[in-house]
């Protein structure tokens, strides 16, 4: 088990991690996020999640809504900062809610590319992703699993060589408002600053506080699944207004 330092931020005994291809459930983490009161940075997100890796490719998946502007300006941000964008239209339910789900491709990803990366980084909670993480595993792949502990299931924990709480590390990943500024007014403060540069994010020397786990596995109990899943709402994501329409963003259909 890795012992994590934290007066100097340094996971001892970390491993070898190698290259590593870092795919994150977009809509997924972004509930999550918002039941935990957590606006993220997602530059310090990627430098953190790298740590002293060196990048293969950073996915991000989610639904949209081709007519939210903010939610379009999010993701040209995201492409021009590193991300692999990968995106699915919003289905309307006959209950009226709306939901893209990308588990497949999130799958299909990490096992096709097995062996080009040495290490998997899924940022997901979704107990629907163990099965394709034991996969990537017997390829001999590292995989670690990022989420917030109360909102990830056991049984994605227990099939991971490491799991990194985000709720542990909130604050090397939050998103910085001026002092003093009420929750309801951020996405106003948002909308009136600068794009962020265009350039490539610089890798952050030092990885995350991972935390091994036994080769014993824990038993079997009732997984916590949130109703989280991939639903997202129209213009939710929390983006970027000035940023133009969506570009040549990777799209992906049932049809696929």
């Amino acid at each position: 088990m890795n012992h994590f330092d934290s007066t100097n931020n340094f996971s001892l005994q970390f491993g070898h991690r190698g290259k590593v291809a870092i795919f994150i459930d977009g809509n997924n983490l972004f509930h999550a996020a918002r039941f935990h009161n957590i606006d993220i940075d997602y530059n310090k997100l990627l430098r953190v999640l790298l740590g002293d890796g060196h990048l293969f490719r950073a996915f991000f998946y989610t639904g949209v809504d081709a007519g939210a502007e903010r939610q379009q300006g999010f993701l040209l941000w995201m492409r021009r900062n590193g991300f692999r964008v990968v995106q699915k239209e919003l289905k309307t339910f006959y209950d009226g809610t709306r939901k893209a789900n990308l588990d497949v491709e999130i799958a299909v990803d990490m096992l096709s590319l097995a062996g080009r990366y040495d290490t998997a980084v899924l940022v997901s909670g979704d107990e629907d992703f163990v099965y394709a993480v034991n996969s990537v595993a017997y390829k001999g792949c590292r995989v670690e699993v990022v989420g917030f502990r109360s909102n990830t299931a056991p049984k994605l924990i227990d099939v991971a060589d490491c799991f990194i709480d985000l709720g542990e590390i909130a604050e090397k990943i939050r998103k910085e408002f001026p002092h003093g500024m009420k929750y309801e007014e951020r996405d106003l403060h948002v909308s009136h600053q600068p794009p962020p540069p265009a350039s490539f994010i610089e890798p952050a020397p030092l990885p995350p506080p991972c935390i091994d786990l036994p080769e014993i596995p824990a038993p079997d109990v009732h997984a916590f699944h949130p109703a989280i899943g991939s639903i997202i709402e129209a213009g939710g994501a929390e983006g970027l207004d000035q940023f133009g329409p969506e570009s040549d963003f990777i799209r992906v259909t049932d049809d696929q």
